[in-house]
């Protein structure tokens, strides 16, 4: 869809740490020139990590939000080889990353929209966004904390579950941009009982991308009263290039998944029973490398409830602490790789399986994304964890603590 594109603001870091206007023009065909504004930001950039010299920060218009008649913004942190992270202020969602592939050519690795529209009317998928206040399904739509028994909206599997924190979760919100000397800081306050969950809660993503081509995703959060939360990053990824829109295009792709031997085993509405269960001799067993296509359409009874792979793998060695490398994927195609770190205790592997609605609208290529066209790596505390005694870590945050996680994707090639 066609959107006012037109650039106004935007940052230099350099080697000599002086903010560096670059006043760069770009005006849909179908739009009346409009003045840009520039603004300088005076930034203290004297203990500025190398990692960090030289990149760009632009800042455009992404649309109107309908239901607010809020402006959403686009940012894109550009790194000093060229190679790029788009983020929306609606929903702090990742629209688009672009990487070099073997050749050196830069390809856009992450499915998404060209403006604010499509993720507002038809937000299939939660394409890119920041999912929250609880990442994956609560059974019933019910937890209990402190004997007070809190009930959610129940937006999934005809009315059984609550899921990535309803039909208003944290990628339906305009948050708020702070530009960073070295990435940008989005934040949205969350009140009590908004969509069920309590507590007044502050939460902040912040957004890096180094010259090494490292997306870091620092998640904070400060609550007035315990609640739940769980937040990750629900970017779909095709290695071969966001152009590969058709159904099963991720077949080829290489999946390592090195520090998961177990998984949690699912009921038949995708929440998870409680067993922990090994992955050897079964589809779920990534702890060598294999192609997706290898195992996705066997008869395999976790396999079916899914549609294909979507199941949360349990980390090893989980402290709560360390960043573990979870998943190392690549496209022999393109030669991308992509390695997933976090500190969090599990991650949803998901194959895109329900994709190709007729209701989802093009994608920015000009086409719709199908079935198994991408995939998805979301760090996360175990869903439905609340009310499942046997899993530890609750994602419960108290008045008195910050929560504190990350996920690192990182972008290599191979030839």
């Amino acid at each position: 869809m066609p959107v006012d594109f037109n650039p106004n603001i935007s940052f230099t870091f350099n080697k000599s740490f002086q903010p560096q206007i670059i006043n760069q023009q770009y005006f849909a065909s179908n739009q009346p020139k409009k003045d840009i504004f520039i603004k300088s930001v005076q930034v203290d950039n004297s203990k500025i990590n190398p990692l960090y010299d030289e990149i760009k920060i632009e800042k455009k218009d992404f649309g109107i939000i309908k239901k607010t008649g809020e402006k959403a913004q686009l940012y894109t942190i550009t790194n000093k080889n060229g190679a790029s992270v788009d983020i929306s202020t609606y929903g702090a969602a990742i629209t688009s990353i672009k990487v070099p592939d073997k050749n050196g050519k830069l390809k856009d690795v992450t499915q998404g929209y060209d403006s604010v529209t499509p993720y507002e009317e038809s937000p299939v998928g939660h394409a890119g966004g920041t999912i929250g206040p609880c990442a994956n399904k609560i059974d019933n739509g019910k937890f209990t904390i402190d004997g007070v028994e809190y009930n959610l909206e129940r937006n999934k599997d005809n009315g059984k579950t609550h899921s990535h924190g309803g039909t208003q979760g944290f990628d339906t919100k305009n948050w708020k941009a702070n530009v960073l000397k070295d990435g940008i800081e989005f934040s949205y306050i969350k009140k009590d009982m908004e969509n069920g969950y309590p507590g007044n809660v502050e939460a902040r993503v912040i957004y890096k991308f180094d010259n090494d081509n490292n997306l870091h995703i620092q998640y904070r959060a400060k609550t007035d009263k315990k609640t739940l939360v769980n937040m990750t990053n629900h970017t779909y990824f095709n290695l071969d290039g966001s152009e590969n829109t058709q159904e099963n295009s991720i077949y080829e792709h290489i999946v390592t998944l090195p520090n998961s031997s177990s998984y949690t085993t699912n009921n038949n509405i995708a929440v998870p029973t409680g067993e922990i269960a090994k992955v050897e001799g079964t589809p779920f067993d990534f702890r060598t490398a294999k192609k997706i296509a290898a195992d996705i359409d066997k008869e395999f009874d976790q396999l079916l409830i899914g549609s294909g792979f979507d199941q949360n793998f349990c980390i090893d060695n989980y402290d709560g602490k360390s960043l573990i490398e979870i998943a190392n994927v690549k496209s022999p195609k393109t030669g991308i790789v992509l390695k997933v770190s976090t500190n969090l205790p599990g991650f949803q592997f998901y194959t895109a399986n329900h994709l190709g609605k007729t209701s989802q609208p093009n994608g920015k290529t000009g086409s719709r994304y199908e079935k198994r066209s991408a995939f998805c790596i979301e760090p996360q505390f175990y869903p439905n964890a609340i009310n499942i005694e046997s899993f530890k870590d609750k994602g419960i945050l108290k008045p008195d603590e910050e929560y504190n996680r990350e996920i690192i994707y990182s972008f290599s090639t191979e030839k």
